[in-house]
């Protein structure tokens, strides 16, 4: 049975003060927050196993060495991917997009076109414009509508046989927004696509099935699941991921070296150059056993039950708009008060010990459309509460009262 009082007691940092107040955690979209039992995985592995992977013989190598597989295992089992080295290790949902973009540089030509959304964070942007310069390429838009959803009859006219790669993400960030993949992949493959999904922000709150959506590239990140930063993962299918070349050279991601000739080594590894996060990616395993623990059904149930609760309660405010109201979105909250700067909201609710995020959260273009310079943004998590609601809502009026 979910018990938010009792998964609270998991996260030490949810019992400290801010400004002298209790701490209402609401930038979760940002970055979550770490329960314990991963906090005690990374303790432990540096008291007690640390070491570098896959070269020693040394008992303290190997034990590293099958704890960080381990966690590619997990992984490979949380998103359904059918083999587990098409799991590669990366630093975060950035550079998993980034190395993605490199290794299509080899692919695309002049005519060839790109699409993305007009949803997307700049790390799904920019790696994209970067790669059209590099290639020839032309990037092309799927336009929203002002509740902050795509509009999908306007990507079927995007579509067409010069379309080679789509990319989009799975939830807004800015917005919380939840895009239809489904269509978009089955409509990109229809013409020969390929399409990456940018999953930081579904994967705290969905369970991906990479097979069952047939994507060819997903990505995502350990600290917006309750893990490390500095730590994600890129899946790719099996053919594509041999398609690429490798995006960094150095230690790991050998066969042979000659200084006539060097041998890439097979996947994983082709795209793990270097000594890797070690301690991230078996904290990110953590993270997934804790979350599944608690299980991805009750944990969207009871954070839906705070996005409505929220949503209610901040439109009593008066002069007090809402941007991202599609039918289908996930516990964020963006909102501005009329002829209030969002930053200066954000100012007032931080004395009150209410963490939020304030500006374009890396999402501009979404800002340029609705005209406005940002927003005040609450994003929830399953250790949130009814009654950190009710303090927002209260800080909110106070901003208000205050700045009027």
């Amino acid at each position: 049975m979910f018990n938010v009082e009792h998964i609270r007691q998991d996260f030490p940092i949810l019992n400290r003060e801010v400004n002298g107040k209790p701490l209402v955690y609401l930038d979760n979209a940002a970055t979550s927050q770490t329960p314990k039992q991963v906090i005690d995985v990374i303790v432990d592995y540096y008291s007690n196993y640390n070491a570098n992977i896959h070269r020693g013989v040394h008992t303290l190598s190997q034990e590293a060495t099958d704890a960080y597989e381990q966690a590619r295992i997990k992984i490979q089992k949380h998103v359904n991917a059918k083999h587990t080295h098409e799991i590669i290790f990366t630093s975060g949902t950035t550079h998993g997009i980034n190395l993605v973009a490199n290794g299509f540089s080899s692919l695309l030509k002049k005519e060839d076109e790109v699409i993305v959304s007009a949803l997307e964070h700049h790390s799904n942007i920019v790696p994209w414009q970067m790669l059209c310069e590099r290639t020839g390429a032309t990037l092309k838009v799927i336009p929203m509508n002002l509740e902050g959803e795509l509009i999908m009859s306007e990507y079927d006219k995007l579509l067409s046989e010069n379309t080679k790669l789509v990319f989009v993400n799975h939830i807004s960030n800015a917005l919380g927004t939840i895009n239809p993949i489904e269509y978009i992949i089955e409509k990109a493959h229809a013409v020969g696509a390929a399409v990456l999904v940018d999953g930081a922000q579904s994967c705290p709150h969905i369970k991906p099935d990479v097979q069952d959506l047939d994507v060819d590239f997903y990505v995502t990140s350990a600290h917006k699941m309750c893990g490390p930063t500095g730590e994600g993962m890129l899946y790719g299918k099996e053919t594509w991921l041999k398609k690429l070349p490798p995006y960094q050279g150095g230690g790991e991601m050998i066969a042979e070296v000659t200084f006539d000739k060097t041998t890439y080594a097979d996947l994983p590894h082709k795209f793990e150059a270097g000594t890797p996060n070690i301690c991230g990616g078996i904290a990110f395993g953590a993270a997934i056993d804790y979350m599944n623990a608690i299980g991805f059904d009750a944990i969207a149930k009871y954070e839906h039950e705070l996005l409505d609760y929220a949503t209610e309660k901040l439109l009593e405010i008066e002069g007090l708009k809402i941007y991202g109201t599609s039918k289908h979105k996930t516990s964020v909250i963006s909102f501005n008060l009329e002829g209030i700067h969002p930053y200066d909201v954000g100012t007032i609710l931080d004395k009150l010990g209410i963490a939020v995020r304030t500006g374009h959260h890396c999402a501009q273009p979404i800002m340029d459309f609705y005209k406005i310079p940002g927003t005040v943004r609450a994003s929830f998590a399953f250790y949130n509460t009814k009654s950190e609601v009710d303090a927002l809502v209260s800080g909110v009026k106070k901003a208000k009262m205050m700045l009027s």
